[in-house]
């Protein structure tokens, strides 16, 4: 066990050793004398928190001393050091604080899901990242090592967040869930100096007000699908028998993704309008529906990162809305997803960006609310026409397209979300990985009705080598008592693979699968049907 004796921190630091070719690996150069070496004494400096030395007990092996480096894995915190028998000016300016050259940062992600365990994954990767931390995270990301993990920090008061981040020189802050993008996260720290990634709670209405994107839509002749919106149940079930079925059925709201019915018959909208209007499944997100016209196609999802004024196109990926094999059931955040997505051509993308993208940022701007963050266009191409409809917004990365896409992400992600911050997308391009990425989404059985929680998962380690370019995602996952991971969500995992094409992908992907022991979950087997014809033959 190691600690602090400057700072005392409150629970002791474990570290693991970890191949030193690791590119996400911090290296530690010992501070000590040789008397102190020779006694077994070995001193650091505790990065993350003041500065002191750091009491290191136990001897390390004649080589690691040799080489006056040890390359450690520190799963709670991430120690540099100046290798002198003393701290330099490098590392001090005399108050305590560390001076740190421009391009280098500490990057805090908001957030506890899949989507953000990808985004601590990809931003570790990052050249210019010194540390990442995860508020508040879950088990998988901290036992994965791909940021530090802050259970206790409560990411609803933002005044804790910018303490936090004022005390560990937090230079970015990445906010994953819309949640606190709506609830004003993001104003709270542009007003307290902190570069943040994701937009203020009036541009976040975007997604967090469904008849506000729609008006938009109207205001600057965005292509959507024509609709109503409604208060009156009476009123909304008038509109279904003018219009007749299938129609859509949307809570205004924030609903967790579960706010949309896709009615196939009258009988099934009425439902939902009940539902939302009378029941008030969804509280005062569903306070208000907006009723709209079934549109016939292939759905897909375009992400596009915004600095207020420009907007840089993200590669391409697919979702699978429906619980079930085949597209059946009902909708959920989404049960896999795939990179890039075929149906996406380049000269659709274009296309995209000219009639959807750049009109709303546009339009954004001249509302008075620019948009800095990442739009998610969640669009449907349409069947009788080809072209490209905006069936919603999203205001931060999709779950489970973001697992997919930092999968294939080359570029240094902390650098290009903090040129967004700071308006200068004009200057950034993007590397991808060529071939495809996959993910699939185990869920607890009844997902996205009640489901039992606290269901043990085995084998995960061993799912992860079972082949090349794999990487299991957490998002709803902790320890019990023994020390095995269990299951505290709806979604629970996301085993993503990378290959040279889709096909090989989603081998990996499914291979993976299949070494995960969990009886109680579930999860779709027909990922990227639509882009694999062996797939879609055998359907």
């Amino acid at each position: 066990m190691w600690s602090c004796r400057s700072c005392a921190l409150s629970k002791p630091l474990s570290l693991g050793r970890r191949r030193s070719s690791s590119a996400d690996a911090a290296t530690v150069t010992f501070v000590s004398s040789a008397e102190q070496r020779a006694a077994g004494v070995i001193d650091g400096l505790c990065w993350l928190s003041c500065w002191g030395f750091v009491e290191l007990p136990g001897k390390p092996s004649s080589e690691t001393i040799g080489s006056g480096s040890f390359v450690l894995w520190w799963s709670e915190f991430i120690v540099r050091a100046s290798k002198s028998s003393g701290t330099s000016d490098e590392f001090s300016n005399g108050n305590g604080s560390l001076k740190v050259s421009e391009d280098r940062v500490v990057v805090l992600v908001i957030g506890g899901g899949g989507r953000e365990h990808a985004l601590c994954y990809a931003l570790q990767r990052s050249p210019s990242c010194d540390a990442v931390f995860c508020a508040p995270g879950n088990a998988g990301i901290a036992q994965s090592g791909n940021a530090t993990c802050i259970s206790e920090l409560d990411i609803s008061e933002s005044q804790a967040v910018i303490s936090f981040c004022h005390k560990w020189g937090v230079g970015l802050v990445v906010v994953g869930p819309e949640a606190p993008l709506v609830a004003g996260l993001a104003n709270d720290l542009f007003k307290a100096g902190i570069p943040t990634f994701g937009p203020s709670s009036e541009a976040a209405a975007l997604e967090g007000s469904k008849d506000f994107m729609k008006k938009l839509c109207d205001k600057y002749g965005i292509p959507t699908a024509k609709y109503q919106t409604f208060t009156d149940p009476s009123s909304a079930k008038e509109y279904v028998k003018q219009q007749g079925a299938p129609i859509v059925v949307k809570a205004d709201g924030l609903a967790a993704g579960k706010g949309v019915v896709v009615a196939m018959t009258v009988e099934e909208a009425f439902e939902a309008i009940d539902s939302m209007l009378v029941s008030g499944a969804f509280g005062s997100a569903g306070s208000r529906v907006i009723i709209e016209e079934f549109l016939e196609g292939e759905e897909a999802s375009f992400f596009a990162l915004v600095d207020g004024e420009t907007a840089l196109p993200l590669e391409s990926a697919q979702d699978h809305k429906r619980v079930g094999d085949g597209d059946t059931g009902p909708n959920t955040g989404g049960m896999g997803a795939y990179s890039p997505a075929p149906v996406l051509t380049k000269e659709l993308q274009s296309v995209v960006m000219e009639s959807i993208i750049y009109p709303t940022v546009r339009g954004m701007a001249t509302e008075g609310c620019k948009f800095v963050g990442v739009l998610y266009a969640g669009l449907m191409i349409e069947k009788r026409t080809g072209l490209p409809k905006l069936i919603e917004y999203n205001v931060r990365f999709g779950d489970p397209e973001c697992q997919v896409l930092m999968m294939r992400l080359e570029s240094d992600l902390a650098q290009v979300l903090l040129a967004a911050c700071r308006g200068e997308l004009d200057n950034v391009s993007l590397n991808w990985s060529p071939g495809s990425a996959m993910v699939v989404v185990m869920a607890s059985q009844g997902y996205p009705g009640p489901y039992k929680k606290g269901t043990v998962i085995k084998n995960l380690e061993e799912a992860e080598v079972v082949a090349p370019m794999v990487k299991i995602f957490h998002a709803g996952t902790a320890l019990d008592s023994d020390g095995n991971f269990i299951a505290t969500g709806g979604r629970v995992l996301g085993v993503t693979a990378k290959g040279e094409d889709l096909a090989e992908a989603r081998s990996r992907a499914y291979d993976a699968v299949g070494v995960i022991d969990w009886p109680e979950g579930f999860f779709r087997q027909d990922i990227g049907w639509r882009a694999l014809p062996q797939i879609q033959s055998s359907r």
